[in-house]
């Protein structure tokens, strides 16, 4: 007898779009409950996902997570990962914050990568942990879409990546431009798939000669031609040339204005340093503590 109610539920499930055998497959719902799911789908003409969330046995959340399985979306539950939960993108992907992360991401794949642009920068004229947080999730969405990314902390003066993504920073980008490590040097992020992080790496007493050097340009032609994006953190523009050596070699740069902290006079200082070195300004981002 339980085969055949095995058979009818997952048949039903089936049909109305597979959400009840993922359910089951996942744990979420016994056999039992999944039956009375369906006798209340057949009496109310509710889909079997309502009907599961009106009887109390699933979350929304629970539904959110079997779709974004069912359609290869990779997020992580809190306390899941190591991953600081700062980084919505991969926690939350449904809240309205990543949807403007996603509008984001959209223009940058229309306006710079389908012109056959692989490299991006994120910069900003004062200091703050909201460029930090930008350059993760907005990474983190470019790898959901199946774009195969590739997140550098060129922040050598002030590194914070490694520490967002949970991993170590024994070798990084600044042991590579010192031909001490190499590409080996990329850390893959195991619970986000499509995504990797070069982390800064040791801190080095002349980032700005480092970031200087032709093999600086040449690691971002290589990396191009290894990942489908490659974004790059930069530190402030008010503290140092740094952002602008590494805007003049991926020519396409995004600019961060943290809300209630950046100048008038700042955001034009900005743009006027970052044009100067031939760079182009893809766009320009209000972002705040939350993001």
């Amino acid at each position: 007898m339980n085969n055949v109610i095995n058979h009818e539920i997952i048949n039903t499930t089936t049909a109305a779009g597979n959400i009840g055998k993922q359910l089951l497959d996942a744990g979420k719902l016994t056999v039992s409950q999944a039956e009375k799911v369906l006798l209340l789908q057949k009496e109310s003409n509710l889909r079997f996902g309502q009907a599961a969330i009106q009887l109390g046995f699933i979350t929304e959340a629970d539904i959110q997570d079997v779709l974004a399985h069912q359609f290869a979306y990779p997020y992580l539950s809190s306390g899941q990962s190591g991953i600081d939960e700062r980084i919505i993108a991969a926690y939350k992907p449904f809240d309205p914050r990543v949807e403007a992360l996603r509008s984001l991401r959209s223009q940058l794949l229309l306006c710079w990568i389908e012109n056959g642009n692989k490299s991006i920068a994120l910069a900003s004229y004062d200091a703050g942990i909201t460029t930090e947080l930008l350059a993760a999730n907005l990474a983190v969405v470019f790898s959901q879409l199946g774009e195969h990314t590739l997140l550098v902390d060129a922040n050598l003066r002030s590194p914070h990546q490694h520490a967002l993504f949970g991993q170590t920073n024994r070798i990084g980008l600044s042991d590579v431009l010192a031909n001490r490590a190499g590409l080996e040097a990329i850390q893959k992020v195991g619970d986000l798939r499509d995504l990797s992080v070069l982390s800064a790496g040791t801190q080095a007493p002349n980032p700005q000669e480092l970031l200087s050097r032709d093999s600086f340009s040449q690691l971002v032609g290589e990396l191009a031609n290894q990942f489908d994006v490659v974004i790059y953190h930069t530190s402030p523009l008010m503290s140092a040339m740094d952002a602008q050596l590494i805007a003049a070699r991926t020519k396409g740069v995004v600019l961060i204005v943290n809300r209630n902290q950046t100048t008038v006079k700042g955001l034009a200082q900005a743009r006027e340093q970052l044009e100067s070195t031939g760079a182009e300004i893809l766009g320009c981002v209000l972002a705040t503590a939350e993001e």
